[in-house]
């Protein structure tokens, strides 16, 4: 079956776009492009484009509630293939401005869950080499 259109971006709402732009930019790669003050967009390099658009007001999800404010959508980052790159990976997300959701059970399930600096979801998890 034919597309009908070619995927483009993920759209992330949030209070201040070149700030989480920058935070993404740090973990994934690449450089904010800032349009104006409301819509900046990152092409996170081997990625997805992704643009954050000024959401004044926004509630972020309580993860991991589903019933009330739901999570809607998180990103996910391989940060390494060893226990050790997981942890400096942690390391650096939280002295970017993250903070820990969930990291129960980390080895068994091979990911850990933090909070963007708007409060949405994503996650480090380990790849097998």
């Amino acid at each position: 079956m034919a597309p009908v259109a070619q995927f483009r971006s993920v759209v992330v709402d949030c209070p201040e776009p070149l700030e989480l732009a920058r935070f993404y930019a740090a973990i994934g790669g690449g450089a904010p492009q800032e349009a104006d003050a409301d819509w900046v967009v990152l092409q996170v390099p081997g990625g997805p484009r992704v643009a954050f658009q000024r959401a004044p007001g926004l509630t972020p999800p309580e993860w991991p509630r589903s019933d009330r404010n739901a999570q809607q959508f998180h990103l996910d980052f391989d940060a390494g293939a060893t226990w050790a790159e997981m942890d400096a990976a942690h390391e650096k997300v939280l002295a970017l401005g993250a903070r820990v959701l969930d990291e129960e059970d980390k080895e068994k399930k091979d990911f850990v869950v933090y909070a963007d600096l708007a409060g949405h979801p994503f996650c480090l998890c380990r790849i097998d080499s």
